[in-house]
């Protein structure tokens, strides 16, 4: 594997080899954290009962998405992740009323050729958010995404953004009560934050070592 390091164990051995074949399939195919963790469980271990110690956890993966990125697409994805983001930052601005936070791959810098857009709105009324999408004659299609402290269901609002001369990009918003938004915003010590505001995006942007887009 790519990110082998010494490691002190045949469980830490295990979780990173599990961890890179997950950001193979991630960076690669575009799949979920969750199917591909599970999937790379499965082509590493076959049938056997996995122990819960031997599963990496998402910040691990994403730390092998990043290395996976470098290694082979150090080409493309640098600018894949500034489009994304460029997107995004004006989407975040159409939506300023419902205080737009944005989450996920392109937030944290592992976004590639199969990402979508994820931001969390933190608004009284849901449906406010919908109405303005109708009025703004977007096709929307309702689903569900867990709740980023609960667990519950958050109703998710998903649609596709039109790009002039390039393929749409799929962006999907969780709506959140505007009570969630507090003590959500701290990151353990060390750590990234899990979400950023339109100003945060616009920083990550301007920092950007690439300004052309392909």
């Amino acid at each position: 594997m790519w990110a082998m390091s010494e490691f002190t164990s045949p469980t830490e051995q295990l979780r990173a080899e599990i961890a890179a074949a997950a950001a193979r399939m991630i960076a690669e195919d575009g799949a979920d954290y969750g199917s591909a963790k599970r999937k790379a469980a499965r082509q590493i271990l076959g049938n056997q009962k996995v122990r819960g110690e031997i599963m990496p956890d998402n910040e691990q993966i994403e730390e092998e998405v990043r290395l996976y990125n470098e290694l082979f697409f150090a080409d493309t994805q640098p600018l894949r992740l500034l489009h994304l983001r460029r997107v995004a930052l004006q989407l975040m601005q159409d939506l300023e009323l419902y205080r737009p936070y944005i989450t996920g791959a392109v937030w944290n810098g592992t976004a590639g050729e199969h990402s979508d857009i994820h931001l969390q709105l933190f608004t009284p009324s849901a449906k406010d958010v919908e109405i303005f999408l109708l009025n703004k004659n977007v096709n929307f299609e309702v689903g569900e995404t867990p709740h980023f402290r609960t667990g519950q269901p958050v109703e998710t609002l998903s649609f596709l953004l039109p790009q002039r001369g390039a393929a749409p990009e799929l962006a999907h918003l969780a709506v959140y009560d505007e009570d969630d938004l507090r003590g959500s915003l701290r990151a353990a010590p060390g750590k990234r934050p899990e979400r950023g505001d339109a100003q945060a995006l616009a920083g990550l942007i301007d920092a950007s070592p690439k300004k052309e887009e392909d």
